[in-house]
């Protein structure tokens, strides 16, 4: 599984990183960003609970 932030709408809230810091950070910007690769498996339900809890949609799941 792998995410990605649309910067476009990511209003830099921090919920993604306080749900799944592990795979989210806010960046210098003030923007969240995917901080790996590939989600592993056990980091998944908090990721999906990341992407489902953005008040903005701002995370979509890239298809491999």
């Amino acid at each position: 599984m792998k995410l990605k932030v649309n910067k476009d709408l990511c209003i830099g809230c921090g919920a993604c990183q306080a749900v799944c810091p592990d795979v989210f950070e806010i960046e210098d910007d003030g923007l969240a960003n995917v901080i790996v690769e590939e989600i592993k498996d056990e980091l998944k339900e908090d990721a999906i609970d990341a992407k489902e809890g953005c008040p903005t949609n701002a995370i979509e799941e890239i298809e491999n």
